[in-house]
């Protein structure tokens, strides 16, 4: 079905995006991706000292599961990959799609601005991003609620960003608040660092969801999941078991997989009694965050948005290590690089549950595409004479929308409070008008929308 894109949420668009951008402000970027990589070469120096904490584990403890493994290589507080390492950019392991181009963020503030006004223009609006990388998508965001002051300005709007990694934290705050933020006095504080933007807005960092306040907030969750722990399951002769790493009995320097020989917990309790597939992936505690998030938007309104790439319940092995750029073995230099898995989006609603509605996964193409990206790349290309410029422009589009490259593999899937796709009601006793009820604002980035 086509709908109208009626005179608000096009009016976002158009009040944000008709400006003309000159050279030194448009932020595009040509880059590799996670997804535009090839499988590394050469041996990998060993990180002594995750590797000896992991293989002390299992020698005293068994072997462990991958989501444990996951746990300790991404988040340990001593040696993880998070915890120890700056990995964005064209200088680390992987670039997201912020990184890439300012127009990403700006549409997806557009998105939150229009949920926002569906909501019914609520005064508090937190912006909660889980995983916030450089706080580059963040930034984007709140340029276009700078743009549209005439609109949500009678808004109190507050930023909370949760976040694990002290080296991010601290770079999500220069770039955000510049010199004006500082840390908690103790480390156990829920808030671990508060600041502002240069127009005020209040900034806090958490490293929990559950810390963040209540209140109606707008979530923002880009590859936010595949980085949470991951359980394995392999289908046997005699039923479901769960794979686990152990220490190679050949290599006691060297990781492997193995398979559990009875069932474990994990495997008799996660996979679905009709489960259809071999080897299956489970993320609990990504079921655990969407639960989370639908409870506070049913209790204080507000909506979820996720992007990310993944599935809706039909691949199997997808775990995987990233390393400058490259395919790496995720066994090999534990700690040393970045360990994803695609995103079950048909596990997360089943996770949501009925209390919310839940759209999607749409590709990343569609998305972008129904926001309005192709009208930007006008703007942009028109404003813009200077050749090297324009390639930019094209090749950072293209590398965003191309079903072949991020177009495709990435999806993105909302959490909507149920009365926001609600029909208005009419007014009970008046029988004076004949028209029909109003229909609800349609949701932005879901919707085939013609900009006419």
């Amino acid at each position: 079905m086509r709908l109208c894109f009626g005179v608000k949420t096009q009016q976002l668009i158009s009040r944000v995006f008709s400006r003309p951008v000159n050279r030194s402000a448009v932020r595009w970027r040509a880059a590799q991706t996670r997804l535009a990589c090839s499988s590394s070469t050469g041996e990998e120096k060993p990180r002594p000292s995750m590797l000896r904490h992991l293989t002390f584990k299992i020698k005293a403890t068994g072997p462990i599961t991958v989501a444990e493994y996951m746990r300790e290589v991404l988040t340990n507080p001593v040696t993880g990959y998070y915890v120890r390492n700056d990995m964005l950019g064209p200088d680390g392991d992987f670039i997201t799609s912020p990184e890439i181009s300012q127009i990403f963020g700006e549409l997806l503030g557009v998105w939150i601005v229009s949920e926002w006004i569906g909501a019914g223009r609520p005064k508090q609006l937190q912006l909660v991003e889980l995983g916030p990388g450089k706080g580059s998508l963040a930034v984007d965001v709140l340029r276009v609620f700078g743009q549209l002051r005439s609109i949500v300005g009678g808004a109190s709007l507050s930023l909370h960003l949760v976040e694990v990694s002290p080296v991010l934290s601290r770079l999500q705050a220069q770039n955000l608040t510049g010199s004006r933020s500082r840390e908690a006095d103790a480390e156990d504080e829920p808030v671990y660092r508060r600041g502002e933007t240069a127009v005020g807005v209040p900034v806090s960092w958490y490293r929990r969801l559950e810390d963040v306040p209540t209140g109606f907030s707008i979530f923002l969750a880009h590859e936010f999941f595949d980085a949470l722990p991951i359980h394995k399951f392999q289908r046997t002769q005699k039923g479901w078991r769960e794979v686990m790493v152990d220490i190679d009995p050949e290599k006691s320097e060297q990781l492997r997989f193995v398979v559990a020989p009875s069932p474990t917990p994990a495997s008799s309790t996660l996979v679905q009694a009709d489960e259809r597939r071999g080897h299956v992936e489970v993320c609990a505690e990504g079921g655990v965050v969407v639960q989370q998030l639908a409870r506070r938007i049913v209790e204080d309104g507000g909506a979820a948005l996720i992007a990310d790439y993944g599935h809706d319940g039909t691949k199997t092995d997808t775990f995987r290590g990233f390393k400058s750029h490259r395919l790496h073995d995720v066994l090999s230099s534990p700690g040393s690089a970045d360990l994803t898995a695609d995103v079950d989006f048909g596990f997360l609603r089943r996770m949501a549950g009925g209390g919310v509605a839940c759209l999607g996964p749409v590709t990343q193409q569609t998305f972008l595409k129904n926001m309005g990206i192709d009208s930007r790349m006008q703007v942009l290309l028109r404003n813009c004479s200077d050749a090297s410029t324009r390639q930019q422009l094209i090749g950072s589009y293209d590398m965003l929308t191309n079903g072949a490259k991020m177009g495709e593999r990435f999806h993105f899937f909302g959490l909507l409070h149920h009365s926001r796709l609600a029909k208005p009601t009419r007014p009970e006793g008046l029988k004076l008008e004949k028209k029909k009820s109003p229909a609800p604002l349609p949701v932005a980035g879901f919707t085939e929308l013609s900009f006419s």
